[in-house]
């Protein structure tokens, strides 16, 4: 039995992860600075121990509602990317048997079916990978 180890979060309810390998750190909500003429998805700068990273709000990436004006996400910082996700929920690190995995389910439509990697059922509930190359992949406003 091969595993792998899944950083997992909540976005408007649903599970998601990331391979833990490309996550350096949760951190609580932090002020961003926004930046004009950018994405929808790309709600600003944040200035992490004088490191600057690019906000981009998963909710608005996977096309969801916006999440009410009091609540604060998290940051789900990743590794060697200078980017922040915002999501709602940070979960915990789950190791998910390779064998469980699935391709995205045909029901998936618009653009979470182009982020997602697949999914695993747990006991907990459906767990959907997120790939997070395709996540920064962020489209230019014109």
């Amino acid at each position: 039995m091969t595993t792998v180890k899944l950083t997992t979060f909540r976005v408007d309810g649903q599970l998601f992860g990331l391979p833990v390998e490309r996550v350096q750190e949760v951190t609580r909500y932090q002020q961003m600075t926004p930046v004009p003429q950018a994405p929808p998805a790309l709600v600003g700068l944040i200035n992490l121990r004088g490191e600057v990273l690019t906000a981009i709000d998963l909710r608005a990436r996977l096309d969801y509602p916006p999440r009410d004006a009091d609540q604060l996400p998290i940051n789900l910082v990743l590794r060697d990317e200078g980017v922040a996700l915002l999501a709602d929920s940070f979960e915990m690190v789950v190791d998910v048997d390779t064998d469980d995995f699935e391709p995205p389910p045909d029901t998936l439509t618009g653009p979470l079916r182009q982020l997602i990697h697949g999914a695993y059922k747990l006991e907990i509930g459906l767990l959907l990978e997120l790939d997070p190359t395709r996540l920064i992949e962020l489209e230019v406003a014109s």
